[in-house]
């Protein structure tokens, strides 16, 4: 039986919140038992931190031209407990250099519409898995809605001047589990929500072990108005899972579904996998295995890590928006694997080492994967996150993105260097896309220790 993939308890401390590509991933919360554990009492924390670097986009391909900024962050944590947080601050460019006869003082793309006033709200929480009803505001990375085979492991802030807040809204009556979604609070974007129902409280009341076998029912709809036009599109699916092995700290399941393009013809997919995931107090392992059927242009994942920008231009030939390219008939294998450690425990927001990875190999001889990995080192004293993506491979029009980030504390650990660089890619307004590179070095204060 699938966990349910709520942002409500681990996105509020972003504390790798960076250009592109080093945000930690939402942590799935943990089955409800029978009776609802009494919640902790409520504690509170705070973090201020000033995060001072030179950013450089640089271009890439012989295409762009270079531009130079003092980028000045930011950041105000207030952190109530699993039921309410706060996590405010964004990134303010100055130019020092670059950009034409013109260019305005601050970066202009990163607050010429409404929806990129969003990044001033990183992370907004109200409830959690003791609590009916859920909200989260904030950036959206590798998120899933719920089953997964609709929207898997997408993030709303791959286009490098985008720059939304998502939301998220979880609530729990009786049997039926409902989580709804958009990528942008402040624009008609990307909107979505998964009814799931537990049919043995249906029909032999209160169960054990809660969504052990769910019917789930989930649609999703791209507005395209805002972060640039783009076609819309809607997708649905329909899901049953079954748990076939459950204990305390451990639980496998199997899941079958179909879906498709409602008003497309002949547009449609089946799946049919298993799932594996486990939960120690130094370790949460979620291993996932997928055998999926794709017809007339229909796919699983359609809202993937690569969305933002495959909707003004997909990877491959034909050069179009996601929407409206074509997609072979096939089928295609997808495995999908979640790691976090800690020698100390997985209580906090820190991790020693963390794995999240995704990949779907095609009968047809495309490959796509995207994965990232970040680890602590010297007692935790330096960070090392590394992110990669590759849609396509194998095909012509392949496209690859990969990014790093570095931060070395001293001192005590208040003070830190840090650095980042890596790979991007700009939408144009002819709908295509100028590929360009990043990089970036300063110098961070907090009182995280």
């Amino acid at each position: 039986m699938h966990r349910k993939r709520s942002c409500l308890a681990a996105l509020l401390l972003l504390l790798l919140s960076r250009t592109g590509w080093a945000s930690e991933p939402p942590a799935p919360e943990e089955e409800a038992p029978t009776s609802p554990p009494t919640p902790p009492a409520r504690k509170w924390h705070y973090l201020t931190r000033v995060e001072a670097t030179t950013l450089a986009f640089l271009p890439r391909g012989g295409v762009g031209k270079e531009e130079g900024y003092l980028q000045v962050e930011p950041t105000f944590i207030l952190d109530g407990g699993r039921d309410f947080g706060v996590n405010v601050g964004a990134p303010v460019r100055f130019r020092m250099w670059g950009g034409g006869d013109g260019a305005a003082f601050v970066r202009r793309e990163d607050w010429d519409t409404l929806s990129d006033w969003g990044q001033l709200v990183r992370g907004l929480k109200f409830g959690s898995e003791y609590t009916p009803l859920g909200v989260w505001v904030g950036a959206l990375e590798e998120h899933s809605l719920l089953s997964g085979h609709l929207v898997r492991r997408y993030s709303n802030r791959t286009n490098p001047d985008y720059h939304p807040a998502g939301g998220v809204l979880t609530g729990k009556l009786g049997p039926l589990y409902t989580e709804a979604f958009t990528s942008d609070v402040l624009g008609a974007r990307v909107m979505g929500a998964e009814l799931s129902l537990d049919l043995e409280h249906v029909i032999f009341g209160k169960p054990q072990y809660a969504g052990r076998y769910t019917l789930a029912l989930s649609g999703v709809h791209d507005w395209g108005r805002a972060g640039g036009r783009a076609p819309s599109v809607t997708l649905a699916h329909l899901d049953i899972t079954t748990g076939v092995l459950i204990r305390p700290d451990y639980e496998a399941h199997v899941i079958v579904g179909v879906g498709g393009r409602p008003g497309a013809d002949g547009a449609w997919g089946a799946v049919v996998g298993a799932g594996l995931d486990l939960g120690r107090e130094k370790l949460r392992l979620r291993l996932r295995l997928e055998g999926r059927r794709q017809h007339g242009g229909f796919r699983q994942g359609f809202f993937g890590p690569d969305y933002e920008l495959a909707r003004f231009q997909g990877a491959g030939p034909d050069g179009g928006p996601l929407a409206e390219a074509t997609f072979p008939d096939g089928y295609s294998a997808f495995t999908e694997a979640e790691v976090d450690w800690d020698a100390a425990g997985l209580g906090g927001h820190s991790r020693h080492f963390t794995l999240t990875l995704g990949a779907e190999a095609f009968s047809w001889g495309r490959f796509d994967v995207d994965g990232r990995v970040a680890m602590q080192l010297f007692s935790r004293s330096l960070e090392v996150a590394l992110k990669g993506l590759a849609v396509g491979a194998g095909k012509p029009g392949a496209r690859y993105l990969g990014a790093t980030e570095v931060r070395w504390r001293f001192l005590g650990g208040k003070l830190y260097a840090m650095g980042t660089g890596g790979t991007l890619l700009f939408p144009t307004k002819e709908g295509t896309l100028r590929p360009g590179a990043f990089a970036s070095v300063g110098m961070g204060v907090d009182n995280a220790r």
